[in-house]
């Protein structure tokens, strides 16, 4: 299956420095019975290990309770808008949270 279908206006993607955070996140989030989908990260996004997890803004507060519950905090979150993606939170080197643009 190609992006373009897994990628719908407004899906948000949260973006990992590593493909094993990914997956460890991914196995998390999934064994929660949360709404998520693993795919390869869009090249606009520059990812260090090439892998995204796709959910919607209805699981996004859930999703970030349990990631950060697990330690497992993604580097950014993106949310596609008008064919290309905004960062709306991310990761700070200190590791606070910085929100963009709702």
């Amino acid at each position: 299956m190609n992006n373009r279908l897994m990628l719908q206006e407004g899906h948000l993607l949260a973006v990992f420095n590593s493909a094993h955070r990914v997956m460890k996140a991914e196995s998390r989030l999934k064994a929660l019975g949360l709404a998520i989908l693993l795919i390869p990260a869009p090249r606009q996004l520059q990812t260090d290990c090439g892998l995204a997890i796709r959910f919607t803004e209805e699981e996004r507060a859930d999703i970030m309770a349990a990631l950060e519950r697990e330690n497992l905090l993604p580097e950014f979150i993106s949310r596609r808008e008008e064919e290309r993606f905004v960062t709306i939170w991310n990761l700070t080197e200190d590791g606070a949270a910085s929100h963009g643009t709702p």
